[in-house]
């Protein structure tokens, strides 16, 4: 059979957009490594009447179920086809250049393998958007959320409103995390932004990164498991997604750490598990579907062609609080 990229160029355009993502779904909550304490749970419609009382209702939609979400809505009222695809590998080169060669226009989902595959190559054939990557490397369109604007709401809110002067980051951010793909340059970025804003607000930064371990990691918030064994717990803690959160809340839990009455968590991204969660998760909620709608889009307006130079989108957020930082 001929490859991707064969009948790519054979076909000409192929009146379709495809969007590459890299696993980023968990099958039990972060944090757990016990087979049987994450029931079996289906996607829950967001009008389904909610149970105050259920366990463990980290359900989807997660973050790249949303995006997606969004591009294939865009993609199906503008008349185009969808060519889906996700690592199976660390280094799955590729299943990547062969839905390359199928399609007009490729999204990629953030990921940490991105430096190794030949994007390079690709960017010089068809147009692609690098979804939530801030390193303009390519000739490509780049689309994030603008992680300044949401680290800054949550360290004013947590200090003007809770009256916080001792917090701290929990999220991959080291070399081990981009090698395995765990984590990705918006994590980076709201570290940065995390640490400027304690300066800014007149803070000691120099303790600002609690845990820099990511979810696939053997030593998983082993930062945090000692902070809280040698009773070090700052007043909060700042996770660099909603999934680290929820990680971060079910490690307290089993310790005996209340949220927020001893200790103030809060997340990124605003995936619809966060409220379904006891206790409900303040975090900054980004625009997902929106981010998977603009990257369809901008592939759209290229009509197969590649960009010349970068191009770079920022996305609003917005501060959402709830009951893990003490609000109503």
């Amino acid at each position: 059979m001929p490859s991707g990229n064969a009948q790519g160029l054979a076909k000409g355009s192929t009146d379709t957009l495809g969007m590459y993502a890299f696993d980023m779904l968990l099958e039990r909550p972060q944090g757990s490594n016990l087979e049987d304490d994450w029931p079996d749970v289906s996607p829950r419609s967001i009008d389904e009447p909610l149970d105050g009382d259920e366990p463990n209702v980290l359900v989807y939609p997660l973050y790249v179920d949303e995006v997606l979400r969004g591009f294939e809505l865009e993609c199906w009222k503008s008349g185009k086809g969808i060519l889906m695809g996700a690592a199976s590998e660390r280094d799955d080169h590729r299943s990547v250049t062969d839905i390359a060669g199928r399609v007009d226009g490729l999204a990629l989902m953030p990921s940490g393998y991105n430096d190794a595959l030949p994007l390079s190559m690709l960017a010089k054939t068809i147009p692609l958007v690098m979804v939530g990557v801030g390193d303009e490397k390519l000739p490509a369109a780049y689309l994030q959320c603008d992680n300044a604007s949401g680290m800054r709401q949550i360290v004013d809110h947590l200090v003007d409103v809770h009256h916080i002067n001792d917090m701290a980051f929990v999220g991959g951010v080291n070399d081990k995390a981009f090698e395995s793909g765990a984590d990705t340059d918006d994590v980076v970025s709201r570290y940065d932004a995390f640490k400027k804003n304690l300066e800014e607000r007149g803070l000691d930064s120099r303790g600002a990164l609690l845990d820099d371990s990511f979810a696939t990691s053997d030593e998983y918030l082993v930062g945090l498991c000692e902070a809280i064994e040698s009773n070090r717990l700052p007043q909060a803690l700042v996770c660099g997604t909603d999934q680290t959160a929820f990680g971060v809340i079910r490690l307290l839990a089993d310790s005996g750490v209340r949220v927020p009455e001893d200790v103030i968590v809060t997340g990124f991204d605003g995936i619809l598990a966060g409220r379904l969660m006891t206790p409900h998760l303040t975090t900054v909620r980004q625009p997902m579907e929106d981010l998977g709608r603009k990257a369809a889009r901008m592939l759209l307006s290229r009509n197969g062609k590649p960009w010349e130079k970068p191009e770079k989108r920022i996305l609003p957020v917005r501060l959402v609080v709830r009951g893990s930082c003490g609000c109503p």
